[in-house]
């Protein structure tokens, strides 16, 4: 079945839940609205999606170093400092720093993408698309869903999570969100990596003998 725009906004204003949690819990379910919603009870987003207003100000800062080499550091925030002590909310923190030591995200959301990118990953895709010679008409639908895999690999709250790939990292938020009953939220990260950004001397191997002999 065909999931709308108007399908997911309307499951949106009934349950308070995140768009995605909403196009996702109706793909789920074939588009029944009364399971969706039940999904979506389960799942924590409709419970979480009530706190959305509250100000998550307490937290933690969470780090994670992988050999010495990869180095991350991240806020999750939460609404009270008790729930930042919870065992649940420690294990999310060190989960999510190990995920984004693997996966290297560019940006948090797909509203932190620099104009600049979009503009540049959006030429790209339009002049492959026209060298393939698509319609038209279908350039911009293709569009679309490149730009939206675009996200789902830079942006971090729609990469899918390493130890579960059925969930994205918006969606484990949402969830454990649910299950803790506070706001939680991401609210920025750093990765840093040995030798990122340095621009490294390689020298032909032929060259590197003569200077050797000579």
């Amino acid at each position: 079945m065909s999931i709308t725009a108007q399908d997911v906004a309307k499951l949106r204003s009934q349950t308070g839940a995140g768009m995605l949690d909403c196009k996702k819990a109706l793909e789920e379910n074939n588009g029944d609205f009364e399971k969706a919603i039940d999904w979506l009870r389960k799942k924590g987003a409709a419970k979480a999606a009530k706190r959305a207003d509250k100000i998550a100000a307490e937290g933690k800062i969470f780090t994670y170093l992988h050999g010495g080499r990869v180095g991350v550091m991240l806020e999750l925030n939460s609404e009270t400092d008790f729930v930042a002590k919870n065992e649940k909310f420690s294990l999310l923190g060190n989960d999510i720093a190990m995920h984004i030591a693997a996966m290297n995200p560019k940006y948090l959301s797909r509203e932190d993408v620099t104009e600049e990118d979009l503009n540049r990953e959006r030429a790209i895709y339009r002049e492959q698309l026209v060298n393939e010679g698509k319609p038209a008409e279908m350039v911009e639908k293709i569009l679309e869903g490149k730009m939206n895999k675009y996200y789902s690999e830079n942006c971090l709250l729609e990469q899918d999570f390493i130890k579960d790939e059925d969930k994205k990292i918006g969606e484990l938020l949402t969830a454990i969100s649910g299950e803790i009953g506070e706001k939680i939220t991401l609210r920025r990260f750093v990765r840093y990596e040995v030798g990122e950004g340095i621009e490294k001397k390689q020298n032909n191997f032929v060259e590197e003998v003569n200077e050797q002999l000579n």
